[in-house]
């Protein structure tokens, strides 16, 4: 399929930087991670061509392409995404969503179930995600701290940074740093270059949902999943995100740590292409 690459205009006029791979079929919508951008489902979508689905990837303000909102903006994320779907008429959408990706899915499923057909979690976060109201207290584990506290260290040189957060997010704290190199890793340097200049504030975009005591409401299928090789301390939260939309067990990925798509896309293209033909 032949990538197209565009820009949607919001409704406060900021310019969304969208790509399409379109082919007569199910929408999906990839929502990328918050240490990534839109490119890190590009090779999933090529694992898909032929499939007949309509793939679109876009990036969050702040994100790749598209710049972060100005300080005066009302924007959410969940409105974004919608107006994206609207712009390229999709009425409904299977949603994938990665990490933060997940949460504004999640958010989406439970705000539009109209807009959603199904939702396909991988390490994803949870809007109002807390430990407070679980059996277990979320403590970085010896490897993740010192990772944690470098990346997020504004002091640190950027090179620094985005060598702790690949070995963080990449790699898995638990593996040997390097573990995933070449174009992959590179890919990941040059997509958080971005996001650290663009430096948009964590809190940006929220839809002031509380879906984490709400993930028992939802009306759309959601699959929940993982790497095996993400971060100790969320594995729980994953767990228990499973638990709360009444999967069980939740999906463990092999050898692959929070970003998967970059690891093994083939593997991400199964469960896509599973979730959007059954």
């Amino acid at each position: 399929m032949d990538a197209q690459q565009l820009m949607v205009t919001a409704s406060d006029g900021s310019q969304l930087a969208v790509t399409r791979w379109s082919a007569p079929g199910p929408a999906v919508v990839l929502l990328h991670a918050g240490v990534a951008d839109r490119r890190s489902w590009t090779t999933v979508a090529d694992a898909l061509q032929g499939d007949g689905l309509d793939l679109i990837a876009y990036d969050r303000r702040g994100y790749g392409d598209t710049p972060a909102a100005a300080d005066s903006s009302s924007f959410t994320h969940v409105d974004d995404l919608l107006h994206v779907m609207d712009e390229l008429a999709l009425d409904r959408a299977l949603l994938v969503g990665n990490s933060m990706g997940g949460a504004v899915a999640l958010d989406t499923a439970l705000l539009h179930p109209d807009r959603v057909s199904e939702v396909v979690l991988i390490g994803a976060a949870v809007s109002g995600m807390t430990d407070e109201d679980t059996p277990f207290d979320w403590e970085p584990d010896d490897a993740s701290a010192p990772l944690m506290a470098r990346a997020d260290d504004p002091t640190v040189a950027d090179d620094d940074r985005i060598r702790a957060l690949a070995h963080l997010w990449l790699d898995g704290p638990g593996a040997a740093e390097g573990r995933v190199a070449g174009d992959v890793r590179a890919l990941f340097e040059a997509m958080n270059r971005k996001i650290l200049a663009a430096a948009a504030p964590d809190s940006a975009g929220s839809a002031g949902v509380d879906a984490w005591t709400r993930l028992g409401e939802a009306t759309v299928p959601v699959l929940c999943t993982w790497g095996d090789l993400d971060l100790p301390c969320d594995v729980p939260f994953y767990k228990e995100t499973a638990r709360r939309i009444g999967q069980g067990a939740g999906r463990v990925l092999p050898d692959v740590a929070h970003l998967p798509s970059l690891e093994q896309p083939v593997l991400i293209a199964e469960m896509v292409r599973s979730a959007a033909h059954h």
